[in-house]
């Protein structure tokens, strides 16, 4: 009976040690991943791309907004309580993003616009804004080429004449040039005004 007691002590002291061992390891793992989004740490340089990614195409979201650069910066640091150097580099890579887009819609943009007009055109005339819609038709035809008689009469060539004088006669024999153009007058260079 002593060696059955004995057996039922040293299994729950077993189990209590596991699960003391167990608590331990939690506690670990708590300790080791503070911020964990989807099982992957994400603070300090050991950030997955994928969450300084999101980071920055949530700036890139917001940049739109009407801020300057540096309010957007600063805006973005504190939303996501990262560092004002951090918010800088997220800066730089939608920077990089945005002159990417450029290049790479540069080719269609005229068309996207024109197409922006055509839609303020039909929403200005079932408003009756008509002054809009003709503003918003002169610049659809200021890019296919059509002009105002007025501004075609500024685009007519100008001919410009000038007439330089003539050499005078004397000089034929290759001495100096003469002065032709007379003399000014010499004017007294300490004019001053007492204010008395």
């Amino acid at each position: 009976m002593e060696d059955e007691g004995n057996e039922l002590e040293l299994e729950q002291e077993d189990d209590q040690g596991e699960s003391q061992e167990v608590e331990a390891n939690l506690d670990l793992r708590h300790k080791e991943l503070p911020f964990v989004v989807n099982g992957v740490r994400v603070y300090g340089k050991r950030n997955p791309a994928s969450v300084i990614e999101a980071r920055c195409q949530r700036l890139y979201k917001r940049q739109l907004e009407g801020l300057t650069i540096r309010q957007l910066v600063l805006e973005h640091a504190d939303r996501e309580s990262i560092a004002e150097a951090t918010a800088w580099r997220d800066w730089n890579q939608v920077s990089k993003w945005n002159t990417d887009d450029w290049n790479i819609e540069r080719s269609t943009i005229l068309p996207r616009i024109q197409q922006m007009r055509f839609k303020i055109v039909n929403a200005a005339i079932k408003k009756g804004q008509l002054q809009t819609a003709v503003m918003a038709l002169k610049d659809i035809g200021a890019v296919i080429g059509e002009v105002a008689p007025e501004q075609q009469a500024m685009l007519a060539p100008i001919l410009n004449i000038t007439v330089e004088e003539s050499r005078p006669k004397n000089l034929s024999s290759g001495s100096e040039p003469v002065n032709i153009t007379p003399a000014l007058e010499s004017v007294p260079e300490n004019l001053s005004l007492d204010a008395e």
